[in-house]
């Protein structure tokens, strides 16, 4: 298997790296047909905002950039998403956090991560509005991610990240007050 820093990736490397530009296109393409919806009902015309393109050989810099030092380098910042890249090394969140008005759609690009979702929260508090955070969650679920894996984490759903060696992943995270 290719890896992803070489000039002519694989077809693996290309699917990993198009599912996740396929996902952030989707989030942008629905953004701009609930703009298009709402200027066709209201009967004005306004220009939607502007696309954006992160090429594969962006995407690959910013893996090498992170290589070096964990850490977050963000993609794209809209006010109905955001777009992050993510790598780490041996690091495991204190707590279980969910949130109110954003959901998290997470692809594994390199190496393995362990999440916990759900379950019930004990000793919960909120460092912030919309946000909450708890020791502990009493019937959590484990999953184990691993490259080309893709979670999806619905909003109000409380999740934990524990990374043994490292994992480098792609963050979409739609936000805003959930219509019904």
């Amino acid at each position: 298997m290719g890896e992803v820093g070489v000039k002519n990736p694989d077809r693996r490397t290309f699917v990993v790296l198009a599912s996740a530009a396929a996902v952030s296109g989707l989030a942008a393409a629905d953004s701009s047909r609930t703009f298009a919806q709402a200027s066709a009902a209201s009967g004005t015309t306004v220009a939607p905002s502007a696309f954006q393109l992160i090429t594969p050989e962006t995407i690959r810099t910013d893996i090498t950039t992170l290589q070096s030092v964990s850490g977050n380098i963000a993609l794209a910042t809209h006010n109905e998403f955001s777009v992050v890249l993510t790598t780490e090394a041996a690091h495991s969140a204190k707590e279980f956090e969910w949130h109110e008005e954003r959901d998290h759609i997470l692809q594994v690009i390199e190496g393995a991560t362990v999440y916990e979702l759900g379950g019930t929260p004990r000793d919960s508090h909120s460092p912030k509005p919309g946000e909450w955070l708890a020791p502990a969650s009493e019937g959590a679920t484990t999953l184990t991610l691993s490259k080309g894996d893709m979670l999806i984490i619905p909003r109000g759903t409380l999740h934990k990240r524990s990374t043994a060696r490292s994992v480098t992943f792609l963050l979409i995270s739609p936000s805003g007050v959930a219509r019904g």
